[in-house]
């Protein structure tokens, strides 16, 4: 009798256990919440601009991860896709480069709301223009009427690239 109560007592937990697992989806217990979506590829949302007493910045907002930049002095800025030139006033360009990274949607619709194309009076940085939103490519150009001297970094929460351009020696904004 004993041994029919123990095999009636499993074959209960057996059933409990079933039944309570068929309520509860499988991958429910090895399931993370999730903070908030981020977006798996870069999304570049804004660009702004600041004179400092011994130096101009440029401030490129990221939505995502942020995934390394490149800066590269260039002899005139073109647009990606087309190759038209950018028609931005200037004699030094540095084009800043973000990939992978896009400045649109999943749906194709304009994420960023920075300059598309803008004259910046400031002693160094004389303009900005959005150059490339292409192929998984976002560029963005800064034009400059002397040789810039310069240095990057970024920041954290929110992600931005940050391009600090040194006055020249005895300029003050």
């Amino acid at each position: 009798m004993l041994h029919r109560q123990r095999l009636a007592a499993v074959a209960a937990g057996i059933l409990l256990t079933a039944g309570i697992g068929a309520t509860i989806p499988a991958d429910a217990a090895t399931e993370r919440p999730r903070a908030t979506t981020q977006p798996a590829t870069a999304l570049v949302v804004n660009a702004r601009w600041g004179g400092h007493s011994t130096f101009d910045r440029l401030v490129i907002d990221v939505r995502g991860p942020m995934r390394p930049v490149t800066v590269t002095p260039v002899g005139a800025l073109h647009h990606d896709g087309s190759g038209e030139r950018v028609p931005l006033a200037g004699k030094y360009f540095l084009e800043i480069r973000f990939s992978p990274a896009a400045a649109h949607n999943e749906s194709g619709r304009s994420v960023y709301e920075g300059p598309r194309l803008l004259k910046i009076h400031l002693p160094m940085l004389k303009g900005v223009a959005l150059t490339g939103d292409f192929e998984g490519v976002v560029t963005i150009g800064a034009a400059f009427d002397t040789k810039p001297a310069y240095k990057t970094f970024t920041l954290h929460s929110p992600e931005r690239f940050v391009l600090d351009i040194a006055h020249p020696v005895g300029c003050r904004a």
